[in-house]
């Protein structure tokens, strides 16, 4: 069985992808990973995740199409336009 490997590299930060194990169940799957991610002290701590368990999202739902959320669906330059233009400051072109 294969094993995903997640690991932190100091505390309080984010956990991230290692690597895999094929062990027969969790306890030499937990064994497996301290002896690869964890035995030189590179690791805090480890999660070790059966790789069925583990499942792919991408449908994201945004009933109230809020895009500002997103880093490219909220236009500085064209917010400031406008409410330049409101303003009556609205630079030549």
């Amino acid at each position: 069985m294969i094993y995903e490997v997640f690991r932190q590299e100091k505390k309080g930060a984010a956990f991230a992808h290692a690597g895999s194990v094929d062990a027969p169940d969790a306890t030499f799957a937990e064994a497996f990973a301290r002896e690869q991610y964890g035995r030189r002290q590179e690791s805090e701590a480890l999660w070790v995740v059966p790789r069925a368990a583990i499942h792919t999202v991408t449908d994201f739902a945004d009933e109230l199409n809020k895009t500002y959320h997103r880093v490219d669906g909220y236009s500085l330059k064209a917010k400031l336009k406008e409410a330049r233009e409101r303003a009556g400051t609205a630079r030549a072109s």
